[in-house]
């Protein structure tokens, strides 16, 4: 296991900010939230990586209309090198395709997981923003996932059952995955109002039961023309770049650029591989 720290270490090129895109339950538009946070990145000058690390359902390709004939199960057999299943997605953004209903994908190790993450150090981009769409629930490739990402973006909205799991979720990723801090975004609001005020019964949970930051990042309103771009196997930021939510998206994506990046590098996929292998060596 050194020589994958040894190898993400010696092919460093700058540090990479990591986010994590996580959601509570199917249903809630997660998917949709990473793909056009990624591209409004990208249309803003950052080199982004999306991954879609939903391996049971990942749609990431459906959703952006991406001809996809490898993805990361070939990577894993050793079939394929990483650079071979990479296919270029709207925006410039490189998609690293989900291996879609592949069980033994879905039951893999956080030393199998390690691997895979530091096959990023060999692929010779010049990334500096990777985004990861994670599954739904709280399955240990999310929590493995979640574990090594320096920001996780907790994506909620406002049904009963939704805020529910929204709780369940920051209290496991918090004392499962030692993730201290969450970025929120409430997604297919009616109003601006209405994602404060789910903000507002987060905090007050969180408050009372756990010791996490939660950090509002706004909300993305219920919009028929990011539906539609659904429909038409587009991201809204690229298809209707001026509707509601598409604006939201973009305003998301200001946001998240002004997070703090990391300072030292660690390849390119920065400290995932150590802090996987740290949760391994805990875990025995």
């Amino acid at each position: 296991m050194s020589q994958l720290l040894a190898l993400a270490n010696d092919a460093c090129l700058k540090p990479v900010q990591t986010i994590a895109v996580a959601g509570a339950k199917g249903g809630i538009g997660k998917t949709n939230i990473a793909a056009n946070l990624a591209c409004a990145l990208s249309n803003m000058g950052k080199k982004v990586i999306l991954l879609d690390a939903d391996f049971a359902k990942g749609n990431v390709a459906c959703l952006m209309n991406l001809d996809v004939t490898f993805n990361i199960a070939h990577v894993m057999t050793g079939e394929k090198l990483l650079s071979d299943v990479c296919v270029d997605g709207p925006a410039n953004v490189m998609v690293v395709p989900s291996a879609n209903g592949v069980m033994e994908m879905s039951r893999m190790s956080q030393i199998q997981h390690a691997n895979l993450i530091a096959l990023f150090s060999q692929l010779g981009v010049d990334a500096d923003t990777m985004i990861i769409d994670v599954a739904s629930g709280l399955s240990d490739e999310v929590l493995n996932f979640t574990r090594a990402a320096r920001e996780v973006l907790l994506v909620v909205c406002d049904e009963p059952a939704a805020i529910q799991d929204a709780f369940l979720t920051i209290r496991a990723l918090n004392e499962t995955g030692d993730v201290r801090r969450f970025r929120i975004v409430a997604n297919q609001v009616e109003s601006s109002q209405q994602g404060l005020d789910l903000y507002t019964k987060l905090t007050r949970y969180a408050e009372k039961h756990i010791d996490v930051l939660l950090d509002y990042c706004g909300s993305v309103p219920y919009d028929r023309q990011l539906q539609q771009a659904v429909r038409e196997s587009q991201v809204v930021v690229e298809a209707y770049p001026r509707s509601a939510s598409a604006r939201a998206l973009k305003k998301l994506a200001v946001r998240v650029e002004k997070w703090p990046r990391p300072q030292s590098p660690g390849g390119h996929v920065e400290f995932f591989v150590e802090r996987l292998v740290q949760a391994e060596c805990e875990a025995r």
